[in-house]
Protein backbone atom coordinates (compact mmCIF):
# COMPACT_ATOMS: atom_id res chain seq x y z
CA UNK A 1 0.00 0.00 0.00
CA UNK A 2 1.32 3.47 -0.82
CA UNK A 3 2.62 5.43 2.14
CA UNK A 4 2.66 2.47 4.51
CA UNK A 5 6.45 2.43 4.95
CA UNK A 6 6.52 6.17 5.67
CA UNK A 7 3.69 5.84 8.21
CA UNK A 8 5.42 2.92 9.96
CA UNK A 9 8.69 4.85 10.17
CA UNK A 10 6.84 7.83 11.66
CA UNK A 11 5.08 5.62 14.22
CA UNK A 12 8.36 3.92 15.19
CA UNK A 13 10.06 7.29 15.64
CA UNK A 14 7.20 8.46 17.87
CA UNK A 15 7.38 5.28 19.98
CA UNK A 16 11.14 5.72 20.41
CA UNK A 17 10.70 9.37 21.39
CA UNK A 18 8.13 8.41 24.05
CA UNK A 19 10.36 5.59 25.31
CA UNK A 20 13.26 8.04 25.73
CA UNK A 21 11.07 10.48 27.65
CA UNK A 22 9.73 7.83 30.03
CA UNK A 23 13.12 6.10 30.48
CA UNK A 24 14.23 8.82 32.89
CA UNK A 25 13.51 8.37 36.60
CA UNK A 26 9.86 8.77 37.44
CA UNK A 27 6.59 6.93 37.75
CA UNK A 28 3.12 6.67 36.27
CA UNK A 29 0.60 8.33 38.58
CA UNK A 30 -3.05 7.27 38.41
CA UNK A 31 -5.23 10.33 37.89
CA UNK A 32 -8.67 8.84 37.32
CA UNK A 33 -10.47 5.48 37.32
CA UNK A 34 -13.95 4.73 36.04
CA UNK A 35 -16.19 2.11 34.46
CA UNK A 36 -17.63 4.63 31.96
CA UNK A 37 -15.65 5.09 28.75
CA UNK A 38 -17.28 8.46 27.91
CA UNK A 39 -16.37 9.82 31.35
CA UNK A 40 -12.77 8.67 30.81
CA UNK A 41 -12.60 10.43 27.44
CA UNK A 42 -13.93 13.65 28.96
CA UNK A 43 -11.37 13.55 31.77
CA UNK A 44 -8.52 12.85 29.31
CA UNK A 45 -9.54 15.88 27.23
CA UNK A 46 -9.55 18.07 30.35
CA UNK A 47 -6.10 16.75 31.30
CA UNK A 48 -4.70 17.65 27.87
CA UNK A 49 -6.30 21.09 28.06
CA UNK A 50 -4.57 21.55 31.43
CA UNK A 51 -1.23 21.28 29.62
CA UNK A 52 -0.21 17.63 30.04
CA UNK A 53 1.61 16.39 26.93
CA UNK A 54 -0.43 13.77 25.04
CA UNK A 55 2.23 11.03 24.88
CA UNK A 56 2.75 11.38 28.63
CA UNK A 57 -0.84 10.24 29.25
CA UNK A 58 -1.57 6.51 29.46
CA UNK A 59 -4.97 4.82 29.34
CA UNK A 60 -5.22 1.30 30.72
CA UNK A 61 -8.25 -0.87 30.05
CA UNK A 62 -8.68 -3.49 32.74
CA UNK A 63 -10.79 -6.07 30.97
CA UNK A 64 -13.71 -7.41 32.92
CA UNK A 65 -15.22 -10.84 32.71
CA UNK A 66 -18.76 -12.01 33.27
CA UNK A 67 -18.63 -11.09 36.95
CA UNK A 68 -16.67 -7.81 36.79
CA UNK A 69 -17.24 -4.86 34.42
CA UNK A 70 -14.43 -3.38 32.34
CA UNK A 71 -12.57 -0.61 34.17
CA UNK A 72 -10.56 2.23 32.68
CA UNK A 73 -7.56 3.90 34.33
CA UNK A 74 -6.02 7.22 33.27
CA UNK A 75 -2.39 7.87 34.31
CA UNK A 76 0.28 10.42 33.50
CA UNK A 77 4.05 10.21 33.77
CA UNK A 78 5.60 12.19 36.63
CA UNK A 79 9.38 12.63 36.43
CA UNK A 80 11.25 12.22 39.71
CA UNK A 81 12.68 15.66 40.54
CA UNK A 82 15.10 14.36 43.16
CA UNK A 83 17.03 12.08 40.80
CA UNK A 84 19.04 13.23 37.84
CA UNK A 85 18.58 11.36 34.54
CA UNK A 86 21.40 9.05 33.49
CA UNK A 87 23.96 10.69 31.22
CA UNK A 88 23.38 7.86 28.72
CA UNK A 89 19.76 8.88 28.15
CA UNK A 90 19.69 12.05 26.09
CA UNK A 91 16.36 13.34 24.79
CA UNK A 92 17.15 14.62 21.31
Amino acid sequence: MPGQRKRKRRQDAERQRIARRTARPGHWEVVFETYDQAELREHAIRLREAGVDGPMIRIDMLCGRLVQPTAYRLSHFVPDPTREPDSGHLDR
